[in-house]
């Protein structure tokens, strides 16, 4: 099987299961969103040497890979004829429970915090902002689509999980947090 299909060459795809559609399409835009911000956290688990950090990422790509297949299947039929898993509250749960346990190495916040630090904690700063891409995204194609809303609420938890995974791998590098001074004189 070759990897080009040349079937996209006049800027359409197909949606799985669905009709053919224009690559800047709202729904491929979200599910390119999400595949994009995949490949983010995997270069930001990549720059972490941290076992726990890395297991707890591998499990959210999974879920995204799940979503992005939600996403690019509009049909609920065909989702659930293929066996396209959805995101459900537990997902939700599981990223509030990972955010309360690296939360309990980390000192408040008393201050805005700087994206930078530590190059893993840079990287897990970028995931973090191209998951907010990614959930504006979600939130164009829901106004159209009516969504899951279990999706939204997991990308907007999944944000704040990665903020504190960027200050997790500040705070175990020994770097700190980079915070923002306000306006200087």
């Amino acid at each position: 099987m070759s990897i080009y299909t040349r079937r996209g060459d006049q800027g359409e795809t197909d949606l799985f299961g669905g009709p053919r559609v224009a690559k800047d399409d709202l729904r491929v835009e979200a599910y390119g969103a999400v595949d994009e911000l995949n490949a983010v956290l995997g270069a930001a688990l990549a720059a972490s040497v941290h076992a726990d950090v890395r297991l707890t990422g591998q499990g959210i790509q999974e879920e995204l890979l799940a979503l992005g297949a939600y996403l690019a299947a509009p049909d609920p039929a065909r989702r659930e004829k293929n066996r396209i898993p959805e995101l459900g509250d537990e997902a939700v749960a599981r990223l509030e429970a990972g955010i309360d346990a690296f939360e309990k190495e980390l000192a408040p916040l008393s201050r805005f915090v700087l994206p930078g630090g530590c190059a893993a904690a840079a990287a897990f700063h970028v995931a973090r902002t191209v998951c907010r891409r990614a959930e504006r995204r979600v939130v164009t194609l829901d106004r159209t689509a009516g969504l899951d809303l279990v999706a939204l609420r997991y990308l907007n938890r999944l944000s704040d999980l990665l903020f504190t995974l960027a200050r997790l791998e500040n705070a175990r590098a020994g770097t700190g947090d980079v915070e923002w001074e306000g306006r200087r004189r």
